[in-house]
């Protein structure tokens, strides 16, 4: 019984294949047209991101280096200027000092920080619509934040040892999107065929009784012409015209 099964199942998967295969010019007609759709929805509609990155070092009143606790309380001091970094007064003063059409909100979300661990170091990142403005926004929001941050908090200013550079390109990928548009154009089109073989019961040729019906085929009919050949047809006619 097991074998039967198996038997049956591959029968099944090659079915399906050979499914896929007779409409292999609609699948692919399918994936380059969808592919050719996200692409240009990519290039003409979705807008280019830049990344710029400034870093900033964190340092105590101390500024020693080998002092176990000013190592300690630097670690702690990283925490809460990764806060202030991105707090209001902050950005509304980097917004005011560029001219920035934009809300602290709306800049905020625009802003990440990141303090790799066991350091005091701060990367600050900024991700705009134009590369220079990425680079603008970073190196003023390092500078601002700096100044906000030793004199509200009372204590030696982060040091900024790396301002942004010219924003890089983060994306979006015509070619990427292209490829998955096309991936994802083929599968659909594979998943619609699949289903409606599935659905499809109807009996179109002798092993189609035994799968449905669980009947062995014992004899073949073939379908009857009842055209009449063309030297047939001709014969008539001739003997027609004698008759007359």
């Amino acid at each position: 019984m097991e074998n039967n099964k198996t038997f049956e199942e591959e029968i099944d998967l090659v079915w399906l294949a050979y499914a896929l295969l007779k409409r292999i010019w609609l699948i692919l007609a399918a994936a380059v047209v969808t592919a050719s759709l996200v692409a240009g929805y990519t290039h003409l509609k979705i807008e280019p991101t830049y990344s710029s990155t400034s870093t900033m070092l964190v340092l105590t009143k101390e500024t020693t280096l080998t002092s176990l606790t000013d190592l300690q309380i630097g670690s702690t001091l990283t925490k809460d200027y990764s806060v202030l970094i991105t707090s209001r007064p902050v950005l509304e003063n980097v917004i005011e000092n560029l001219g920035l059409k934009m809300g602290h909100k709306s800049l905020k979300g625009r802003i990440s920080v990141d303090n790799p661990e066991d350091t005091r170091l701060l990367f600050i990142t900024v991700t705009m619509n134009d590369p220079q403005q990425a680079k603008a926004v970073v190196d003023e929001l390092s500078i601002v934040a700096s100044e906000f941050i030793g004199d509200k908090m009372e204590v030696t200013p982060p040091k900024i040892i790396e301002q942004g550079e010219m924003g890089s390109k983060n994306g979006p990928s015509v070619s990427k999107n292209a490829t998955m548009g096309f991936l994802a154009g083929a599968f659909l089109v594979c998943v619609i065929i699949v289903v409606l073989e599935l659905l499809n019961d109807t009996i179109q040729k002798e092993d189609d009784i035994e799968r449905y019906l669980g009947v062995p085929t014992l004899a073949v009919i073939p379908e009857k012409n009842n055209t009449p050949k063309k030297e047939d047809s001709s014969k008539k006619v001739s003997l027609k015209g004698k008759a007359k």
